[in-house]
């Protein structure tokens, strides 16, 4: 569309409609005139400005009672809109009056400083875009003109309404406006519009001038905006970023340094040009930046920056956060000397607290400030005699380094209160300010810890923060089954090895674990800036002097150590100032720590054997976990091998971790009293916890070279990995994780089958003398549960002791000998996995007993092959085929081996190493099933279980010594506590798979009827108990029974006579009032009974059915009429009736079919 270029024409077009206009003042005379406008080029209406903002310039001002009056101005504005984008206002006449015509749109006719109720928002945000169309179009000299104090009274009446309107709209688009307008009305465009020619900068005077016209209103606006700021965060993030940058221009404006510092003692150098003074009641408002205006605004401007930052500081949008730190930047960068030092703190602890900003794009910003900041102090404190400011600020002596270890002092005497105080926001703001102190100082932390108060104030600050909550009854009670800590890929994939493996603490005086994250982060910087000797010698002077810190010491040496060696530490890039200062913006020296005194690997690794030592003595690490005299509950496990599991990605997580006794805990415990609290016994718990983690902590700092120091660490930890508390067990576990992985090790085994030479020595050495080294045992387990069959020929004599040692002291290590026998059969299990065939008995018991091919491997009986098989076997009696079957036996070629045994000496062979060692262990057991103790009991028949696991491959090792333990493994089952019954018989099922019918006639006379006179006197018990019956021992082991019962009669392969008394005892359990878990049970009972005499027992059951009758296929014969209670009336049905139902139609097919098979 072309645009009408010849300013003739365009009048002419224009006059009707502008004529049209000012008769009838309606919005489609408006919108018509406003459609004509945009079809005339810029230069043109620029030309016809004054004309055609006339019409409408007179709709305004016509009176408010007009028809449509607020839509009618709202098409006013927006065609005047247009015409100032397009156009330049050279009138100062025009610029003054336009802005007084359209603040009176909005205002309120008794208070032009307020806006009129009633306005709609659409209105609003016309008039607001006008404003700012009309501001950015005044031109040249024109726009300064504002800022002469003949103008205050207007101004102010403007910036007033632009506050209100800011500060008390719900619409984001109106406050938006209001800000923007306001910013522009300063002479500090914000909008990104245009180049240079329509936005011109204001010069150095007029950029005073607005300063001073501001200064009268920097009260209201600062005061004004920070309620925004801090008010309801409902309006959203933008609104907020508007306000802070405009708070901190207008400052900046009326407080900057170069405009104060041509400042004459008595008023303004060169104010308004040497005018005359303004008149009347304009000249009151008229404000002088005298120094003492400047100090006193200082002080005052400094209460609005701690609120506006405390606010702002921790906001949840990143833009907040990042405009603070610009204001941040900016107000040090031209404010610095007439702010002072009352705004330089609040200023610097903005910028070191976004230093640990999530969000990249703040810390990046931040990092900028920080350099200019650091660049500013380092020329500030060469001196500057030339101009000093006005206002307070900081001695003309003191560099930026001192301000920084001042502030650093400042903070770390008041950060207990604050965190004692605070909520989480603040107190995490206060550790990211403080960490940022420290990163920002650099190598100089070394020279602010040399001072013994910042060292003694910085100690003191972290003993109080770090203080754990020790209360919780929890932590000592946690003992028996529990969930074993979760190690994820992405733990042990990460930079931090530890991340996965430490346990969650609980303190006093916060929760959130980004504060503790916090606070590690300020110790491994300490170590990593700080001096690695004067660190560790004073915090180990803390561990020493008082056990109220000795904890928050060990965790701070922890997380030094690591710093020292650069393990977690986060530096920024190099610096722009070079070399020379050092303010934390250089990058870390290689090889070690970040520029303090003792950051090499020599001071480092002195460090570790120290503190290392220090943790292992024996006051520190042979500390009381359990109460010395209390009695644990009867089912209470003594020590699982498979709490001490680790996979070769972690801690297993199938594993539990159960309790171990604490029968001798009384001999490696000379620090605490039998009547030890629960509080010290947390306390004890979470010191060694904390010391594990120094061991591991101490690993990753020296990598591979930490080697040599696993001779006097590994066993240690190893000792605590088997510890009773849940906690001590769970750290030692993850500290010889973090262990393998920093000296290279693929696994946690691999450390200990590359170590267990000497770790053997150690262990043999102290069960030799038990009383010097009660944890000996423990230490063979932990080996034992993290090793594979090649340390069997080690492990060999070391049995030998455990089992000397047993034998000499029954009554006093009883407990403790066979938690190490446990953890030794389970790793035979593990190492030599006995063979099984398809039904789960060994392959050389085959042939045991002589029984044929068992039924089950078929499905239904095969009557051709029964047949088949008859008819050769008479065959063979006759003596028909016996021949040929000679021939076929000579043609088979004979074994080498049968040959030699056949030909050689009767001499018998010599038995594997794990066979002799698991007789050893057996023999042992038989005569501790005996023991009083229930707990050694139930161990022993968990040994004796796996010990019948590994002699299974060796039958003619494994019946004797059945036949040696069967006497007392019979009282077990048939006169002792449920618990040992109820493991008992879980032995039995296990020696049934093994023995076969070896056992048979055992378990026939002396075990059966006991079992079925048990389960047939519970039967109505459970009949008629409610669901709270299911929690009882009683119930568990009668469900233990009916589990284990139909497979032992099966593999035992029982007589008839046998078969009715199970028959008998579990029928009962059949009936539909039994809980539903034990009727599961009962069936499959009566399924492997049916596998071995499923004819007998489809009868039998086809009798208690009383089923319809079963018609045979041949029709000569007479139908069989079962003989249950509802023979011959039809189907009844009866409690039984489901469960024998579904057996029948299971087992047989449906009732009334073909019966049992094929036997028609």
């Amino acid at each position: 569309m072309t645009q009408i270029d010849n300013p003739k024409i365009a009048f002419a077009y224009l006059r009707p409609a502008c004529v049209l206009l000012t008769r009838e003042p309606t919005v489609a005379n408006v919108e018509t005139l406003g459609g004509q406008l945009r079809e005339l080029d810029d230069a043109t209406l620029q030309q016809l400005q004054e004309y055609v903002l006339f019409p409408l310039r007179f709709v305004l001002r016509l009176p408010a009672a007009a028809p449509h009056r607020e839509r009618l101005t709202q098409s006013v504005v927006e065609a005047m809109s247009h015409v100032l984008e397009t156009t330049c206002v050279r009138s100062w006449d025009m610029l003054r009056e336009l802005l007084s015509e359209l603040c009176l749109c909005l205002a309120s006719p008794r208070d032009p400083g307020r806006p009129a109720p009633g306005v709609s928002e659409e209105l609003k945000g016309a008039v607001l875009r006008c404003l700012s169309a009309l501001l950015h179009a005044a031109y040249g000299d024109v726009l300064p003109r504002l800022y002469e104090p003949a103008t205050l009274p207007g101004l102010g009446a403007a910036v007033s309404l632009l506050l209100a309107l800011g500060e008390g709209e719900q619409s984001r688009e109106v406050q938006l406006g209001a800000l923007g307008v306001l910013l522009t009305l300063g002479g500090q465009c914000d909008c990104g519009r245009g180049g240079g020619e329509e936005h011109p900068a204001l010069g150095e005077e007029e950029r005073r001038a607005a300063g001073s016209a501001m200064a009268s209103f920097l009260p209201g606006i600062t005061v004004a905006l920070t309620r925004l700021v801090a008010g309801d965060p409902r309006h959203g993030h933008a609104v907020t970023v508007r306000a802070i940058k405009v708070w901190y221009r207008t400052v900046a404006l009326v407080m900057g340094d170069t405009q104060l510092r041509g400042a004459a003692p008595g008023g303004e150098a060169g104010d308004r040009g040497g005018g005359p003074g303004p008149p009347g009641q304009a000249g009151e408002l008229v404000v002088v930046r005298s120094p003492d205006w400047v100090q006193g605004a200082a002080g005052r401007l400094a209460l609005l920056l701690k609120r506006l930052i405390s606010c702002t500081a921790a906001h949840r949008h990143w833009r907040v956060r990042l405009e603070l730190v610009a204001l941040a930047d900016h107000l040090l960068e031209h404010c610095g000397r007439s702010l002072g030092g009352e705004c330089m703190g609040p200023l610097l602890e903005a910028l070191v607290g976004a230093v640990n900003d999530e969000e990249p794009r703040v810390r990046e910003r931040c990092e900028e400030a920080l350099r200019a900041a650091s660049e500013r102090g380092r020329d500030g404190c060469h001196g500057d005699a030339a101009g000093s400011p006005p206002g307070p600020g900081p001695s003309p002596g003191q560099t930026f380094v001192e301000v920084l270890s001042e502030n650093l002092h400042g903070l770390a005497t008041s950060l207990p209160r604050l965190l004692r105080a605070a909520d989480d926001h603040r107190k995490l703001l206060a550790l990211n300010v403080f960490l940022g102190y420290l990163k920002l100082l650099g190598p100089l932390v070394s020279r602010a810890l040399n001072s013994a108060a910042h060292l003694q104030r910085i100690s003191m600050a972290l003993m109080q923060v770090l203080e754990l909550d020790v209360r919780d009854v929890r932590i000592v009670e946690e003992r028996s089954s529990a969930a074993v800590m979760e190690t994820t890929s992405a733990a042990a994939a990460s930079d931090d090895p530890l991340a996965g493996h430490a346990q969650r603490k609980h303190f006093l005086y916060f929760r959130d674990e980004k504060i503790f994250s916090v606070l590690m982060e300020i110790c491994r910087t300490l170590g990593y800036y700080g001096n690695t000797y004067l660190l560790v010698d004073h915090f180990l002077d803390l561990y020493r002097e008082s056990s109220a810190y000795r904890k928050q010491a060990a965790m701070v040496l922890n997380e030094t150590l690591r710093g020292a060696a650069g393990v977690g530490v986060a530096t920024w890039g190099q610096g722009s100032g070079g070399g020379g200062g050092g303010w934390g913006l250089h990058a870390p020296a290689e090889g070690g720590g970040g520029g303090g005194d003792g950051g090499d690997g020599e001071s480092v690794r002195a460090a570790v054997v120290a503190v290392i030592e220090e943790y292992t003595s024996e006051r520190n690490w042979n500390l009381a976990t359990a109460p010395q005299h209390s009695e644990a509950p009867q089912d209470r496990e003594l020590l699982s091998p498979s709490r001490l599991s680790i996979s070769p990605g972690g801690i297993s997580s199938s594993s539990l971790l159960q309790v171990v006794s604490s029968s001798t805990s009384s001999s490696s415990s000379s620090s605490s009293s039998s009547s030890s609290s629960v509080h010290q016994l947390n306390s004890n718990i979470w010191q060694l916890c904390i010391q594990l983690e120094g061991v591991a902590c101490g690993a990753h700092a020296l990598g591979p070279a930490f080697r040599p120091l696993l001779m006097t660490s590994l066993y240690p930890v190893l000792e605590k990995a088997g510890d009773e508390a849940l906690l001590v067990s769970r750290a030692a576990l993850a500290c010889v994780h973090g262990v393998a992985g920093a000296c290279g090790y693929a696994s946690p085994r691999q450390l200990i089958a590359d170590n267990s030479d000497y770790l053997l020595n150690d262990v043999s050495l102290n069960l030799r003398r038990l009383q010097h080294g009660p944890q000996a045992p423990r230490v063979l387990a932990v080996i034992l549960a993290h090793s594979d069959p090649s340390l069997l020929p080690l492990v060999g004599d070391m049995v030998g002791d455990v089992l000397l040692a047993l034998d000499l002291s029954y009554d006093h290590t009883a407990a403790l000998f066979c938690a190490v026998l446990h953890s030794l059969m389970k790793a035979l299990v593990r190492w030599f996995p006995p063979s099984r065939d398809p039904l789960g008995a060994p392959a050389s018991g085959r042939g045991q007993g002589g029984s044929g091919p068992r039924p089950e491997d078929m499905t239904a009986l095969d009557v051709r092959q029964f047949l088949l098989d008859h008819s050769r076997q008479r065959e063979l009696a006759q003596g028909i085929g016996a021949e040929e079957e000679e021939e076929e036996e000579e043609q088979q070629p004979v074994a080498p081996e049968e040959a030699e045994e056949e030909e050689g000496p009767d001499v018998k062979k010599e038995l594997p190493a794990h066979i002799v060692i698991t007789k050893e262990v057996m023999q042992r057991c038989t005569h501790l099933l005996s023991d009083p103790s229930l707990r050694i009991r139930l161990k022993v028949l968990d040994i004796l279980e796996l010990c019948v696991c590994v002699l299974r491959v060796a039958e003619d090792e494994l019946l004797p010594m059945v036949h040696r333990c069967w006497p007392a493994l019979l009282r077990r089952l048939t006169d002792d506590d449920p618990l040992a019954v109820l493991r008992g018989f879980k032995v039995l099922c296990t020696l049934g798979e093994a023995c076969g019918n070896f056992l048979r006639g055992r378990v026939s006379k002396e075990v059966l009827p006991r079992l079925g006179a048990s389960l047939a006197r519970q039967a109505p018990v459970s009949a008629r108990a409610g669901p709270v019956y299911t929690h009882t021992l009683a119930y568990k082991l009668q469900l233990a029974v009916l589990q284990g019962l139909g497979s032992l009669c099966l593999r035992l392969d029982l007589g008839e006579a046998d078969l009715d008394a199970v028959f008998d005892a579990c029928l009962p359990y059949l009936s539909c009032r039994q809980p539903i878990s034990l009727q599961e049970a009962c069936l499959s009972v009566f399924r492997h009974l049916i596998q071995v005499d499923p004819d007998a027992f489809w009868l039998t059951l086809s009798q208690l059915h009383a089923a319809l009758p079963h018609a045979p296929p041949p029709p000569h014969l007479q139908p069989l009429l079962p003989g249950g209670a509802g023979a011959g009336a039809g189907p009844s049905r009866d409690q039984y009736t489901h469960n024998l139902d579904q057996l029948l139609r299971d087992a047989f097919g449906a009732p009334g079919s073909q019966g049992p098979g094929s036997l028609g």
